[in-house]
């Protein structure tokens, strides 16, 4: 009963969508090489690996009066036919077809009467190939355990191995009844004390690891606290938005970002952070928006799942508050400050903070969790969210095609226009931007910005990038240059 009760953060997830334009799945457009699989085939494929997954045949059942979280009970419905769905792109077939198809499909909010996840079967695009579209609701997995399920959901030889039988037919367990629903959680509630002890006991072998970890806890909420108490400053990146989004993405190699790492120091996150600062910075320039002493806020977040976890849904994250100085011009001296911004952060125990914030959130009862989502949601602690997620780094396959890209999509919460995540896979670290529909209709040109970031950052560290690729805007050649002297370099 307890493993399948929604953790606080998990909950968290639901509450953000309630009365608001935004729509809280994870979601990826996979392309793969040559000619698309039959439907059927495809279907029967995934059909075989559910269960190794077997959330996937669970939806929500809520507690009458709001009286606890929800909990993943078996769909006795289930139709696979209704999760695994086709569609083809209208001629040409190119990536920009796709890029519009997906804004769309991003853009439909997950039944929550079902369970929380659909895949679509994408033909007709150009180049021999084709593609997949995944959404799946932040409350059932989160970046890193997504990552995970792939490995699951894809074979890694294009022999399309046989997958290992099930243990048994699966047959769904009864639904639980209101009343029963409700006798659980107020169970469940009356003997969280006792757990909350033999937690502790657990956790804090003896006084003097107890008061170690006490304080980490403590210097780690109060550096959070700091973090996000005051508002991010004002920006076009924040304010209302609809329920439709557009999608695009830019091809990076991982091998450049690295030998830009090794040239100018920092880490990859380092390395990504400055590109999505300068992409900003150009973007608004673009727009006519000032940057002199502007420092934006991007909510980072950190993955604090173990070892012993990986594999298993639901969420274990805990998040930082990134500065990203667009005031800089000086692409090398922007690396540094994000580069020491983050060592201070981490040094600071914003991510501990964020944990521990998350795991004492599982004891409020729902109804304030609820609201504490609501009103959280409506600050702007942050300015818009960019999360780096490692992906395997080897060939994945589906019936023997070879998946060639991944573009990861990030959800955007009330008041994000805009969301960047990123996603390692097979030698590439690609960037899915996801977009408000109506207030960035230029995300095609943000994503130049940030190739043309990368470019300028490259060459500060005399890296030759060996494949940046984005969607139909062009690039304005000297544009870099146009740049320089706008707003302060240090």
């Amino acid at each position: 009963m307890a493993n399948d009760r929604l953790s606080a953060l998990d909950s968290s997830f639901l509450h953000l969508e309630d009365n608001q334009p935004s729509h809280m799945h994870v979601a990826s457009v996979t392309i793969f090489d040559g000619e698309a699989p039959g439907y059927d085939d495809f279907v029967q494929g995934v059909a075989d690996r559910l269960h190794l997954v077997p959330r996937y045949r669970q939806k929500l059942a809520f507690v009458p009066l709001g009286q606890g979280r929800p909990r993943w009970v078996d769909d006795p419905t289930f139709n696979i036919g209704y999760h695994v769905r086709a569609t083809a792109l209208p001629p040409p077939g190119g990536e920009e077809q796709l890029r519009t198809l997906a804004g769309r499909v991003f853009a439909q909010r997950l039944d929550r009467d079902k369970p929380l996840w659909e895949i679509w079967l994408v033909e007709g695009l150009d180049d021999d190939r084709f593609a997949v579209l995944s959404k799946t609701h932040h409350s059932l997995v989160d970046g890193v355990s997504g990552a995970d399920l792939m490995t699951v959901l894809f074979d890694v030889t294009p022999d399309s191995p046989e997958p290992p039988a099930p243990l048994e037919t699966w047959e769904p367990r009864p639904l639980p009844t209101g009343s029963q629903l409700l006798a659980e959680s107020l169970f469940e509630r009356a003997t969280e004390p006792r757990e909350i002890v033999r937690t502790v006991r657990h956790a804090f072998r003896g006084p003097r690891e107890f008061a170690r970890n006490t304080f980490e806890a403590v210097a780690g909420v109060t550096a959070l606290a700091r973090g996000t108490l005051r508002p991010a400053p004002a920006s076009p990146y924040n304010g209302p938005i609809g329920p439709h989004r557009r999608f695009t993405w830019v091809r990076v190699r991982l091998g450049d970002v690295k030998a830009i790492k090794n040239s100018l120091g920092g880490t990859v996150n380092d390395v990504v952070l400055a590109t999505v600062t300068g992409g900003l910075r150009r973007h608004l320039h673009a727009r006519g928006a000032p940057t002199a002493d502007l420092t934006l806020r991007a909510m980072v977040p950190v993955s604090v799942r173990s070892d012993l976890e990986q594999g298993a849904l639901g969420n274990r994250v805990a998040a930082m508050m990134a500065p990203l100085p667009v005031w800089c011009d000086n692409p090398v001296v922007r690396l540094d400050v994000v580069h020491d911004a983050m060592q201070n952060l981490k040094s600071s125990g914003q991510a501990v903070g964020a944990e521990v914030l998350t795991r004492i959130g599982g004891f409020a009862p729902p109804t304030i969790l609820a609201q504490a989502t609501r009103i959280g949601a409506r600050q702007r602690a942050f300015n818009l969210v960019v999360t780096n997620v490692p992906g395997p780094q080897f060939p994945l396959y589906v019936q023997g095609h070879e998946m060639l890209d991944v573009f990861p999509m990030v959800p955007l919460a009330a008041n994000q226009r805009v969301g960047i995540a990123l996603m390692s896979y097979n030698g590439a670290i690609n960037f899915g931007l996801i977009g408000d529909y109506d207030t960035m209709p230029d995300l095609e040109d943000f994503a130049g910005d940030l190739a043309a970031s990368l470019e300028e950052l490259a060459g500060a560290a005399g890296v030759t990038l060996s494949e940046v690729v984005i969607g139909p805007a062009a690039r304005t050649a000297g544009t870099t240059d146009a740049l320089q002297g706008q707003g302060s370099s240090s």
